[in-house]
C-alpha cells in the first residue's frame, strides 16, 4: 500500500485539525438534510395491503404494533429465491442491533419481501435474525413503493427516475407514520445507496488507510461482501480469540 507523507506528530495535529473542520461542516449538513426530511409533505395510503406475518395475515396499519412510526426495510427476497441478497443481507446484520431501541423508541421496523413466507422463515433461520419479516406475496406491495418491477412493463421507475430494467427485485427503506385516527401515512422511502449509513461496517472501513477496498468489477460491496455464514474466517478471530 502507498502510504501519503510521514510527518511529525505536530504537523499530524494540523492536518488532523483541518480535516476536523470538514468533519464538523458534513454533521451540521447532516443534522440540517433530516431537519428537512422531516418536513417533507405526507401521503395518505387508501390501499389495503395484506401480508403474511408469523401470526397470520396483517394490514399495514397492523405492522405498526402498537407504535405510531413503521420502518420497512424492503429486503431482496422474491419467490422461489435459494437466499436473500447479500446487500440486503449484509445491512439486515447491521439491523438487528438498532431493533431493542427502535422498538422502545416509538418505531417498529419490519422487512418485506415478495418471497412466500415459507420461503422468508426458512432464510430467517438460516440467518439466524430477531425482529419482524413479512411476506407481500401477491400483493402489489412491492410494486406500488418501486421496489418490485415486470420486465413486460419497460423502463424501471426506481430511485425517482427512469433507468432500464436491471432485475425484478430492487432494495430500499419507506416510512410510514400513523397518526391518533389509525390513518396511515407514507412520509418517506430511500433506495440505492440511501440507506447506506444504517451499514456501521461503512463507517469503521471509511477511517481506515486503505478504505473499502471495492475495486472489483462492480465497484461496490458486491465486490466482497458474503453472507455472514459464508466467511472463512468466524466473526470472534484476531487477537482476542479462544485458541
Amino acid at each position: 500500500m502507498q502510504h501519503p507523507t510521514v510527518v511529525s506528530r505536530a504537523e499530524w495535529l494540523e492536518a488532523r485539525k483541518e480535516l476536523l473542520d470538514k468533519e464538523k461542516a458534513l454533521t451540521r449538513l447532516h443534522d440540517h438534510l433530516a431537519a428537512e426530511r422531516r418536513k417533507l409533505p405526507w401521503v395518505r395510503i387508501d390501499k389495503t395491503y395484506i401480508f403474511e406475518t408469523d401470526s397470520g395475515p396483517a394490514t399495514l396499519a397492523d405492522l405498526f404494533a402498537g407504535r405510531s412510526q413503521l420502518i420497512i426495510r424492503h429486503f431482496m427476497l422474491g419467490p422461489g429465491w435459494k437466499a436473500g441478497c447479500v446487500g440486503c443481507s449484509f445491512v439486515t446484520d447491521h439491523d438487528q442491533g438498532a431493533l431493542v431501541h427502535l422498538t422502545n423508541h416509538d418505531v417498529s421496523f419490519v422487512r418485506v419481501s415478495r418471497a412466500p413466507l415459507a420461503e422468508i422463515q426458512a432464510y430467517n433461520r438460516r440467518m439466524g435474525w430477531k425482529g419482524p419479516w413479512v411476506s407481500s406475496h401477491g400483493s402489489d406491495f412491492n410494486y406500488d413503493f418501486h421496489v418490485a418491477f415486470r420486465k413486460e412493463d419497460g423502463p424501471m421507475f426506481y430511485n425517482y427516475r427512469e433507468i432500464e430494467f436491471m432485475g425484478e427485485d430492487q432494495p430500499g427503506l419507506s416510512v410510514f407514520v400513523k397518526d391518533d385516527e389509525g390513518q396511515v401515512f407514507h412520509t418517506y422511502s430511500s433506495f440505492g445507496r440511501g440507506d447506506e449509513g444504517a451499514a456501521s461496517s461503512y463507517f469503521y472501513l471509511d477511517l481506515t488507510p486503505k478504505g473499502r477496498q471495492e475495486n472489483g468489477p462492480r465497484n461496490n460491496l458486491m465486490d466482497w461482501v458474503k453472507r455472514h455464514d459464508e466467511y472463512e474466517t468466524a466473526a470472534a478471530s484476531g487477537c482476542c480469540a479462544a485458541e
